[in-house]
């Protein structure tokens, strides 16, 4: 029976054989070292720029004692600095935690203190919000900085600067051992029901999510990506950025969106690729002047978080004159689990796609059976980008693996061309008079039923007689006004009876996340005595 490798015979080996998501940048920047890699405003990166950082910041925090499983926070915005921090990281096995800038400051402080973070990286303009949280967190011992502002102590602690970490790491790549399995990432849910947990999402499972949607989206090195998402999120960080630097793809940063600031780099930078939000192509569909824009070089957009109304996809297909795919899933998966194709996109409107490349999906009901075509269940999955499993939480992991799968807390089913359909989030889904209603279902009639609606969410609120009453709340577009007993009419061509909502809340704007999810809960919450 041989030995295991041990020192440096294990280093060796592991270097041969492994997967790892720092060992992408180094493959990449070598076979187009000299093609673009990042633009960031005015600062245009190859490929060697990005490497090398990466491979210095990765060296100074060797020298300085990081080691392998160790957790560092890393609190900015969209910028080129966050890719060489996230890539530092996982060339020598230290797990980077993103903090959402959507957080309030408790938030921030129980995400340090979750993931036990050793060191804390944070934009400059970002020190001030960031000192509160430190105050409350003790194991946070290393805070650095980057980008403009004065540098002071902060928090009892003192701060050195990123410059510092790349003027004294070695450009070479670390060699440290990393396995396939290692946490390279662990990234926080929206907890919008309770405490965020963290999802440890390894080094094998987000390559092969790289590799899965360069696969499935035709990705190569002359395509050119709006950054425009938080890259703190998974929908930016692991369905773009990863995948770019897999294949050598640019990627153009934007801080955010802004449907003019977006359209002008669209034009100027010969952007190929979009990701966005529906109501940012809305918003885009809706700008002064959008069908004059030289917008040729797009091949593909992207939209995530919900399917698109039926006539907005059709007029983003004309204007834009690219594909658009939606894509499904969650963090927990890499996060994309299925893609709603180019060649679906007129046909089967509101549905959520086929499985990827890598991914099984299944419909199971309540007691871990299968179901068959057209009936409705929890959606399921397997494959390899699956996360290792929620921080210091086995209980919640083994309720995720229950069946020998991942459990979804979504509601679907597949149709008989092999196409899923997401019914629901499970605690989305109404009860009402002994009667089941997705939630979804009725928003969808909602945008059928009058084009004056920009955004809806339908929810359930108590009612004495019928548990919970079907309750629409609407943002009207710019301009508009809303009926709401014109709107309960108009919904009788398209839905049943019991479906129609009790009562309809006309309002300014929906709460969201910092990444555009709708919170139901906080509407579920904030009218809770609507019927009382």
């Amino acid at each position: 029976m041989s030995e295991e490798p041990t020192g440096t015979d294990a280093l060796r080996e592991n270097l041969i054989t492994r997967v790892t998501v720092g060992d992408a940048l180094t493959r990449t920047a070598r076979r187009y070292p000299d093609r673009p890699a990042v633009v960031d405003g005015d600062r245009r990166w190859t490929w060697t720029d990005l490497e090398q950082r990466a491979n210095r910041v990765g060296n100074a925090l060797l020298a300085d004692g990081y080691r392998r499983g160790d957790r560092l926070a890393l609190m900015a915005g969209n910028c080129a600095e966050f890719l060489v921090v996230h890539y530092a990281c996982a060339k020598i096995g230290v797990v980077l935690v993103p903090v959402n800038l959507g957080w309030r400051s408790g938030e921030i402080a129980y995400v340090l203190g979750h993931s036990a973070a050793r060191a804390m990286v944070v934009a400059g303009g970002l020190l001030t919000a960031a000192a509160e949280p430190l105050e409350e967190s003790p194991g946070v011992t290393d805070v650095i900085v980057f980008g403009d502002g004065p540098v002071g102590p902060v928090a009892g602690r003192d701060v050195r600067r990123l410059d510092e970490l790349l003027a004294s790491g070695a450009p070479e790549p670390p060699e440290v051992l990393v396995e396939d399995r290692d946490p390279v990432q662990c990234l926080y849910t929206s907890g919008t029901t309770s405490k965020p947990k963290g999802v440890l999402g390894s080094h094998l499972a987000c390559h092969v999510n790289s590799l899965t949607l360069a696969i499935e989206w035709r990705f190569t090195e002359h395509d050119r990506i709006a950054c425009m998402m938080p890259m703190f999120h998974t929908g930016q960080l692991n369905l773009f950025c990863t995948p770019a630097v897999a294949v050598g793809a640019c990627m153009v940063l934007l801080p955010g969106f802004d449907a003019g600031g977006l359209l002008d780099t669209i034009e100027s930078e010969s952007v190929t690729v979009l990701f966005g939000l529906p109501m940012m192509y809305r918003a885009v569909m809706q700008y002064p002047e959008v069908s004059e824009r030289e917008v040729g070089s797009l091949r593909l957009a992207v939209y995530g978080m919900a399917p698109m109304p039926d006539e907005d996809l059709r007029r983003a297909i004309d204007v834009l004159g690219c594909d658009f795919s939606l894509m499904f899933g969650q963090t927990e998966m890499g996060p994309v689990t299925t893609i709603f194709r180019p060649e679906h996109q007129l046909t089967h409107t509101g549905a959520v796609g086929t499985p990827t490349v890598n991914t099984e999906v299944a419909v199971m009901d309540t007691a871990g059976r299968l179901l068959g075509t057209g009936e409705s269940g929890e959606i399921v999955y397997r494959g390899p980008q699956t996360m290792n499993g929620y921080l210091d939480d086995p209980d919640a992991t083994a309720a995720a693996f229950a069946h020998g799968w991942f459990h979804s807390g979504d509601v679907g089913h597949f149709d008989d061309d092999g196409v899923l359909w997401f019914d629901d989030r499970y605690k989305d889904v109404i009860k009402t008079g002994g009667e089941n209603v997705a939630s979804l279902e009725v928003e969808r009639a909602l945008y059928a039923a009058d084009a004056r609606v920009q955004e809806v969410a339908v929810v359930g609120l108590p009612h004495e007689r019928w548990s919970e009453a079907i309750t629409a709340v609407v943002v009207p577009v710019a301009g508009a006004d809303l009926d709401p007993e014109e709107l309960r009419t108009a919904l009788r061509d398209h839905l049943d009876g019991y479906k129609i909502p009790k009562a309809v809340l006309v309002l300014d704007e929906l709460p969201k996340t910092s990444t555009g999810k709708i919170q139901k809960n906080v509407l579920r919450e904030k009218h809770a005595g609507y019927f009382a």
